[in-house]
């Protein structure tokens, strides 16, 4: 039996790897991976590689054995996932996997925005599936704004369509201490956590902690979703995508990813990471 993460040479993957090799022999760890290349750092902390793409089902095969207590970290491409998270749940039901936890969305099947439609496909095909789970139902990650500080320092300005509405976010590190605690924990088979920060902001309390740790003046924007969605374009961001991020806007003013049960603090073991620190953690390499 062992620990598997997939995708574990992502963001997420690899905040998930490295907890776990802070508490479980690395031996008992496997990385799944579509380039090994990327994943040579795991395999010399001796974690197994397993060369497996979510997109090539024949590839699944030899992901997961019997017994192994999987996390299932969602694609990235978006309009993709429902294929290709299908080829997963059947290859850890072929294998006879203990666990499948799965990251999907905060709110789960009453999240209402177009993001998380893929999300709620998938825990229905893994329910459906018969597989001992695990729902973790990730909110924001702060990162998701922090990441992307360049246009908004450019222009002295956080442009969004969110209105008032508030993100109770937390730190990549945070959701991954949370996974790791999951996997290798007992009790949370059959469960859904609904994951978030200890606390909610707003986009103008965000702009205002920017203002604070640069020392300029950076408005928060609020513009209406058709001229966001010509900003986004202008910039550069495919149509589609957009139109998801616009959306999400939307969620965010109707408060949906404002949630804060402390199920991801629990999980974790500590407080989430507070917005200011990520943001000046984000400023440190900006």
């Amino acid at each position: 039996m062992s620990i598997v993460v997939t995708g574990a040479t992502g963001a997420l993957g690899r905040l998930v790897v490295d907890e776990l090799l802070a508490t479980v022999p690395a031996q008992q760890l496997a990385a799944v991976v579509r380039d090994k290349e990327k994943a040579a750092d795991l395999a010399a902390r001796g974690v197994e590689v397993r060369i497996a793409d979510y997109s090539v089902p024949e590839t699944l095969a030899g992901a997961f054995r019997a017994g192994d207590r999987v996390l299932l970290i969602s694609g990235s491409e978006v309009g993709q996932r429902v294929p290709q998270h299908t080829a997963v749940v059947e290859a850890a039901k072929a294998a006879g996997v203990a666990q499948l936890a799965y990251t999907g969305v905060l709110g789960g099947p009453d999240a209402d925005f177009e993001l998380a439609a893929e999300h709620k496909v998938t825990e229905r095909l893994i329910l459906d599936s018969g597989l001992p789970y695990t729902f973790l139902r990730n909110g924001w990650y702060t990162e998701n704004f922090t990441e992307n500080l360049a246009p908004v320092l450019a222009h002295n300005a956080v442009v969004a369509s969110a209105g008032d509405g508030r993100i109770a976010s937390a730190a990549r590190a945070d959701y991954a201490a949370a996974a790791a605690a999951v996997l290798t924990g007992a009790g949370h088979l059959g469960k859904a956590y609904e994951l978030s920060g200890d606390s909610a902001w707003s986009l103008a309390e965000y702009a205002a902690e920017l203002s604070r740790q640069t020392g300029r003046r950076i408005a928060y924007n609020n513009v209406p979703a058709e001229a966001h969605l010509g900003i986004l374009t202008s910039a550069g961001v495919p149509g589609p995508f957009a139109e998801i991020l616009v959306d999400v806007d939307a969620a965010v003013g109707r408060g949906l990813l404002a949630g804060t049960t402390g199920d991801l603090a629990r999980l974790a073991g500590r407080p989430t990471t507070p917005l200011a620190d990520s943001v000046a953690a984000a400023l440190a390499t900006a």
